[in-house]
């Protein structure tokens, strides 16, 4: 796997293409907008996502997706709620290229942490995994996820991730292929647990903000990260998954990470909603995404289908998608009834 391609010249995807560049690779960075592409030709970084860090000589930038027939592995780090629609661009480039009914495609990691929030049949909660098995039929998938900041591993400091697929020999090969030492992949066998801790732990990252707004104390941080978890991994082993899976990195790691410092945006978001801002005010000054607005939406609306006890993501989901009183829900969270600690 010696070219490899990254789609999404965000933070993650561009930090993702400094990884893949450090182990020696020759990396393909997409940019949808030419600006973007521009800007970085120009001055040698990514100043709107990742300023002061120069881009290594062995990446190029893109504006089509043509590039996407050489690469031995892809790499997709556009936002979750976008994933389907660049899968299907995708396929359409393959499909040109080819005269068989189904084209042959190279393996796709997906690097989102989220749930879709509505597909094109107004579904919701499809994982990305489901996403891609509909848009990129045939192509093999793998998911990384794992605690990571992206300017930290864009900095090259220590960083570990999960990287899960289902068939082992192709998760190693792609550990093979992103590892340096620096940036450790474990792989895992379980794509479902993976993929849900990645994207739940946005929705717990919210609610741990909001409670570090209001001022209400490490104590209800600390219950509310280790109550977010057994929620977590409730859901997976509803879908699936295994509980386990959620106490390494995608899923106690990434919730720790992400539920105790300001870099994370999802946190940001609750904290400043917290404090008492408005989602207008707080997503005005942004241009990034804090994804757990929509798993929030998308989980409240699986845990009414399922009749799945979420408490924490449907609440975040009523203050943030339909402006519920952050105190009047703190507290009906407070007077649920007492019960038997576990899933």
């Amino acid at each position: 796997m010696q070219h490899v391609g990254v789609i999404g010249a965000g933070s993650w995807g561009t930090a993702l293409a400094f990884v893949c560049a450090r182990a020696g690779r020759q990396v393909s960075l997409w940019a949808r907008d030419p600006e973007t592409v521009r800007r970085i030709i120009a001055t040698g970084e990514n100043h709107t996502y990742l300023p002061g860090r120069l881009f290594p000589q062995n990446i190029d930038l893109h504006t089509d997706l043509d590039f996407l027939q050489t690469c031995d592995v892809v790499l997709l780090a556009t936002p979750a709620q976008s994933t389907r629609y660049i899968a299907q661009d995708i396929y359409r480039i393959f499909q040109k290229k080819t005269s068989h009914a189904m084209p042959i495609l190279p393996p796709f990691v997906v690097c989102a942490k989220g749930i879709e929030q509505k597909d094109k049949d107004g579904h919701a909660g499809k994982l990305m995994s489901d996403v891609l098995a509909e848009t990129l039929p045939g192509a093999p998938i793998a998911i990384l996820s794992g605690p990571t900041f992206a300017t930290e591993v864009a900095d090259d400091k220590p960083s570990a991730v999960t990287l899960a697929c289902t068939e082992s020999a192709l998760a190693q090969k792609i550990v093979t292929a992103l590892g340096t030492r620096h940036f450790r992949p474990y792989w895992s066998d379980d794509i479902l647990s993976v993929q849900i801790g990645g994207a739940l732990k946005n929705v717990m990252a919210i609610a741990c903000g909001i409670v570090a707004g209001q001022t209400l104390g490490e104590n209800a941080r600390a219950a509310l990260v280790t109550r977010g978890l057994a929620e977590i991994a409730r859901y997976a082993v509803q879908k699936g998954g295994k509980a386990e899976t959620l106490m390494g990195l995608s899923g106690l790691g990434d919730l720790t990470l992400t539920a105790t410092s300001t870099q994370s945006r999802n946190y940001s978001l609750g904290y400043a909603l917290g404090k008492g801002q408005s989602l207008q005010q707080i997503l005005g000054t942004r241009n990034t995404i804090a994804e757990g607005m929509f798993t929030a939406h998308a989980m409240a609306d699986q845990a009414q289908t399922a009749s799945l006890d979420m408490p924490i993501c449907t609440a975040v989901h009523h203050i943030v998608n339909e402006g519920a009183d952050i105190k009047t829900t703190i507290a009906n969270l407070l007077d649920r009834p007492f019960r038997q600690e576990g899933f």
